[in-house]
């Protein structure tokens, strides 16, 4: 009984960890949690069970034989959301500033191992100051080693990254290696810190304006979820889990199928202006089509001209990429374009089928585009769906001009099946462009605009309407907008089990 009596009480004090005070100054009073709330609000009601507890350092130097760190700085071990299975680790602030030492390091290697092995999506609550100097080069190893697992499981289980609070130095290239990462406003990650940036530069800075929350989700695209409060962060998290097969080898969970396959929504005949210039907002087309009208978007507030999201058709999850011509016309630029390119390979290389949007003018063209890269960067939203095996669906609702066509999920690189609303316009350039190009002697010979602009509806007519790329069999239909749901829920009840044989390969070079 002695031994048992010491056992509880070592738990007690290592899950005690520092004092109420110490959390109270540290988090609470910051509106934050301490790890191990955290984990709580995450995850299911006591399905949390903690592995490695008593590991601990064994270092002597600089005053390490003096600290004892409860956990090690960070909480690791397996838990439920929702019913289903994650793994989960916590760093904890409180100890050191949450630095990453080496059996730190080696807790949260273990862990991803452990998820990757059992195949279950890994979260990880970051909150650190960065690499625990006083180890010298063992946290150095266990950075590779972590950075390692973040690639060889890319692709094989979900792996989420949630930043609360300062993430630094080292420790922020993990989140970066991760499929999404969620914050909360006043949180902040950044490889360098204001204090180091202004020793080795002399510049000041502040810690938003250098890596702040909002700034990653709004300039860098960094942020694929941004919220007020902990609170929300983790019902997102929650619900961002929901949408995920738990890794490669499944598919997504079922949602139940209580909304109408056969809903038809008039309001989408009506959502797409008359005039082909006006903007309008693309999420008026995706909302009315998903199941009870859902639409879990990420990245919203960057490259705006592109929408990503999840949603559920008939019960099943499904990916959502569209342009968005209420913002710079739907044209795609380099971050639209990256945007949507990452969200596609995540996307296909967890067995989630895409439904493509289409209303773009073209990619975006000049001197800005041309020197930021954007013929190899541009390349990579073709080279990702080009790649993808998994079914996809494009819907043509207005604009499909020049590459943009192309690259928006056209049958010209892969795409199952393509249907058009009646007002597409389908071009290899804008219309106007292509009839001042081809009728060039024409418009020179004639002096009244009317004849002008009679040479450019002949062409609209005679080659833009969808009914010419119907004929040439490079869209499948053309269809009323209201019967756009039943149509896509049959239509993935259709591709069911597709299975695509591409030629063997060691891997692609996706122009990075």
């Amino acid at each position: 009984m002695d031994k048992i009596k010491a056992l509880r009480q070592k738990k007690r004090e290592i899950i005690e960890g520092v004092g109420h005070d110490q959390k109270k100054k540290l988090f609470y009073d910051k509106g934050m949690l301490p790890p191990r709330e955290r984990i709580e609000k995450l995850l299911d009601e006591n399905s949390f069970v903690e592995l490695d507890m008593f590991a601990t350092h064994h270092y002597w130097d600089f005053g390490m034989d003096k600290k004892e760190i409860p956990a090690e700085g960070v909480i690791t071990g397996y838990g439920l959301i929702n019913g289903r299975k994650v793994c989960v680790y916590a760093q904890d602030f409180s100890t050191l500033g949450g630095t990453y030492g080496e059996m730190h390091g080696r807790k949260i290697c273990a862990i991803m191992d452990m998820a990757a092995e059992i195949g279950v999506p890994v979260i990880g609550i970051c909150h650190s100051g960065g690499l625990r100097l006083h180890e010298t080069l063992g946290p150095m190893e266990m950075f590779g080693q972590l950075f390692k697992r973040n690639s060889i499981y890319s692709g094989v289980i979900p792996q989420i990254s949630i930043i609360l609070g300062v993430v630094a130095g080292g420790q922020a290239y993990s989140p970066g290696l991760t499929d999404f990462i969620l914050m909360t406003k006043g949180s902040a990650i950044y490889i360098a810190g204001p204090a180091f940036v202004k020793a080795q530069t002399g510049c000041e800075i502040c810690d938003e304006e250098l890596g702040g929350a909002v700034m990653h989700a709004r300039i860098s695209g960094l942020v694929d979820i941004l919220r007020d409060t902990e609170e929300k962060i983790f019902q997102e998290a929650r619900k961002l889990i929901g949408f995920l097969p738990l890794s490669c080898h499944e598919s997504a969970p079922y949602g139940p199928k209580d909304d109408d396959p056969q809903r038809c929504e008039d309001i989408l005949d009506h959502v797409v202006p008359e005039e082909s210039q006006k903007p309008f907002d693309m999420h008026e087309v995706i909302s009315p089509i998903f199941d009870h009208q859902e639409f879990f978007e990420m990245k919203a507030d960057f490259a705006k001209n592109m929408i990503t999201g999840f949603a559920r058709l008939s019960g099943h999850v499904v990916a959502v990429v569209a342009n968005q011509p209420n913002y710079l016309g739907g044209v795609i630029d380099i971050e639209a374009a990256e945007k949507a390119a990452r969200f596609v390979r995540f996307c296909d290389a967890f067995n989630i089928p895409i439904i493509t949007f289409q209303d773009s003018p073209a990619y975006l063209i000049g001197r800005e585009m041309e020197q930021g890269g954007m013929i190899y960067r541009g390349a990579k939203l073709l080279h990702a769906y080009a790649e993808a095996t998994v079914p996809k669906i494009t819907v043509i609702v207005r604009k499909a001009y020049a590459g943009a066509y192309i690259a928006m999920g056209s049958q010209y690189i892969g795409a199952d099946l393509v249907y058009a609303w009646p007002g597409a316009e389908i071009s290899s350039v804008a219309p106007k462009t292509a009839a001042s190009i081809l009728f060039k002697r024409e418009i020179a010979e004639v002096k009244d605009e009317k004849e002008v602009e009679a040479l450019h509806q002949y062409y609209y007519e005679k080659y833009v309407n969808p009914y010419r790329a119907a004929s040439l069999r490079h869209i499948n239909d053309i269809i009323e907008p209201k019967q756009t749901r039943p149509l896509l829920i049959k239509s993935l009840e259709l591709l069911k089990g597709k299975r695509q044989i591409r030629p063997e390969r060691k891997h692609g070079n996706i122009p990075l």
